[in-house]
């Protein structure tokens, strides 16, 4: 991969939070890239912090959250070529009198295998969404994602603007 390191690890934090409840929503957060020097941001962890879903009897909640490189329109997952990271925690209580039974799950922030980066973001932004499911309240995630600004050679930057685009 033809790209060289530009910047110290910077950290950019984030919150979204559900435009109502049970409804994906979604923003988009700037890295104010210099795409006329073909720079691109090398996301090396992501953290995700979602709410705690309802508990309520005798009904399943969730909070999802997810990362990606591209505006989507639904929740995506790591199935999605441009998800980053997801996180997702629902509690499970249909059938029960009371509130259930939680679950949380959530993509390594750090990946288990020894990997130099787990992400290039060739445009200019990328989007962090939350959703919950049988919530009365909305939901948010909290998110930080951890990487560094490179300059890429101009065959490189090409082809990973054409595919993050074309991928959309």
């Amino acid at each position: 991969m033809g790209f060289k390191k530009t910047s110290d690890l910077v950290a950019i934090s984030f919150n979204v939070n559900e435009s109502a409840p049970n409804t994906f929503t979604q923003e988009e957060i700037a890295l104010q890239l210099d795409i006329l020097n073909n720079e691109i941001f090398v996301a090396v962890s992501i953290d995700l912090d979602v709410a705690d879903p309802d508990a309520l009897a005798a009904t399943d909640t969730a909070t999802q959250a997810s990362v990606t490189s591209t505006s989507q329109t639904g929740m995506v997952g790591l199935g999605n070529t441009n998800c980053l990271a997801t996180a997702r925690a629902s509690t499970r209580a249909a059938g029960y009198l009371d509130g259930g039974v939680s679950f949380t799950r959530a993509a390594e922030s750090v990946p288990s295998a020894n990997l130099d980066y787990i992400g290039l973001i060739a445009t200019n932004n990328f989007f962090a969404a939350v959703r919950g499911s049988g919530n009365l309240a909305p939901k948010d995630v909290q998110g930080r994602v951890w990487g560094y600004r490179a300059r890429a050679d101009a065959s490189t930057y090409a082809a990973l603007v054409q595919s993050e685009v074309l991928s959309a």
